[in-house]
């Protein structure tokens, strides 16, 4: 395992991209705006990354629907596609490190984390692409004598995908691997607040032999890249991730625009429900710490909310204090590092806010509640354990984006579960029992996308991930991905008119 000092040193000779990747090569705003990129385990400046405009985004666009009607990625054999998507998959395994340290340095996730699980996972969410486009086959109808009938899959087109800060290369893997094996041209914006290791993929997917302007990276700020892209009457689809007020206005864009499909995976205030019948609450308590202090709890299907019912509640509690307190903060680079940093001072301060009013609104704080101070820099924020919470507080209903658990009692199955679903968002949901029948039950009952039993955020490539209601629509993952980037053609062929013979 490398230490921090190796770390350091690979941080000293890092190359942060600053600009913006169009038709194959670099490309800075005609304005010459930027926005700062900045280390929050440190406080300083990355780099000045190009901040692209409306005018900007058309000749992105442009760019990506030359590549697309010309048939250089479109037109091409599958097994094509197929190759380029796994050499791509390989060079990212090949440049892990200075992936999982530009993951780290963006937005304060240790780096072990994103050596060990984003790098590798992104690597072979793009191989099970790949793989899978040789294996998704068309359909024939049952049609009258003297007809045929075909179903087929066509690429859709130019594809704005929009990833968040949180997982940037995984996600941005989550949408291009289905876009681009169907054959799709794809712009792709990373968050400002961490643009470089999508801007490193993008230079990736070039030397992988993936045609230019068939994948243009292009940075800036939300409210103006962004929002060009959602406006723009030349983009088919919008992929979005982030948060429900964001994908609201992607919504108002293409209503504003040319009606393009907008696919959202928004925000989420996940449940987890411990049952009394819950043989090993142990595992349960250290599920329910790390469904809340993974990642620093800067994950949209968190477990953020814990429902007890009442004749383990004092016992499990105290369980999930000793687990909590095991997540303490450190700095990123640190080998045996569990939580760094959040992504901003401004978020960490979000935060705290919330915990503060969360005491305000009569909940009790049990564990945490403070910022943590690391080589001078309080980004940091303890695991937090708040208990008599109730549906009507604010840290019931918002999403905190944080480790800040609320918590609540419950006394029959019924109230748990009505108060995990009555909520505006349905992103997950877990369940703890040790009862067949109860877990069939209750996970029937549940609204969310994805319902883990005995466990919490299950989560692989092969199974659909999404939401409902307020959390969004659409899913990720999955050979159902490629719903979101495919349009389905019926082409009838009459051969012979009724009543014809031959």
């Amino acid at each position: 395992m490398s230490d921090r000092n190796f770390w350091q040193r690979r941080l000293q000779e890092q190359r942060f991209i600053s600009h913006a990747i169009i038709d194959g090569q670099p490309y800075v705003a005609k304005s010459r705006k930027t926005c700062p990129a900045i280390n929050p385990a440190s406080n300083t400046l990355l780099a000045e990354v190009t901040s692209l405009q409306a005018e900007d985004i058309d000749i992105a666009v442009a760019s990506a629907r030359r590549a697309f009607t010309s048939g250089v990625w479109s037109g091409l054999a599958p097994q094509e596609r197929k190759r380029a998507l796994l050499r791509l998959s390989a060079l990212i395994l090949q440049h892990r490190e200075e992936l999982a340290l530009l993951e780290s340095v963006s937005m304060g996730k240790p780096v072990n984390d994103a050596l060990n699980i984003d790098v590798p996972g992104a690597a072979h969410i793009l191989s099970w692409y790949a793989e899978s486009i040789d294996k998704l086959y068309d359909e024939v109808a049952p049609a009258r004598p003297g007809a045929l009938a075909t179903i087929t899959r066509q690429p859709i087109g130019v594809v704005a995908a929009i990833v968040p800060w949180n997982f940037p290369l995984d996600l941005a893997s989550w949408k291009l691997g289905p876009a681009l094996a169907a054959g799709n041209s794809v712009i792709l914006k990373p968050s400002e607040n961490s643009p470089f290791s999508t801007l490193r993929l993008g230079e990736l997917a070039l030397e992988a032999g993936i045609p230019p302007g068939v994948l243009n990276v292009v940075t800036g700020l939300g409210t103006e890249t962004g929002s060009a892209l959602g406006l723009h009457h030349d983009i088919d689809v919008i992929a979005f991730t982030g948060s429900t007020a964001v994908g609201k206005a992607f919504m108002a864009y293409s209503a504003q625009s040319n009606l393009k499909q907008v696919w959202l995976e928004c925000g989420g205030k996940s449940a987890n429900i411990i049952f009394a019948d819950c043989q090993d609450l142990d595992l349960a308590a250290e599920k329910a710490a790390f469904g809340i202090c993974f990642n620093q709890g800067e994950v949209c299907s968190a477990n953020s909310r814990l429902l007890v019912e009442r004749p383990i509640y004092a016992a499990f509690i105290a369980k999930l204090q000793e687990k909590m307190q095991a997540w303490a903060p450190a700095h990123p680079l640190e080998p045996q590092s569990r939580m760094g940093a959040m992504v901003s001072a401004a978020h960490a301060e979000k935060v705290m806010a919330a915990i503060r009013r969360a005491q305000d609104e009569g909940a009790t704080l049990l564990t945490g509640g403070r910022t943590v101070e690391i080589d001078g820099v309080a980004n940091y924020v303890q695991p937090t354990l708040l208990t008599d919470v109730n549906e009507e507080m604010a840290l019931w209903k918002e999403e905190i984006f944080g480790p800040v658990l609320a918590v609540c009692a419950f006394d029959s199955e019924q109230e748990a579960v009505h108060l995990a679903n009555n909520h505006i968002y349905a992103l997950a949901a877990s369940l703890w029992t040790d009862n067949l029948h109860r877990a069939h039950r209750v996970a029937a009952q549940l609204t969310a996308g994805t319902i883990s039993v005995n466990t919490v955020d299950a989560l692989d490539v092969t199974v659909p991930f999404g939401g409902n209601k307020q959390s969004g629509f659409g899913r990720d993952l999955s050979l159902h991905a490629f719903d979101k980037f495919t349009s389905l053609k019926t082409t009838w062929f009459q051969f012979q008119q009724t009543g014809e013979t031959k």
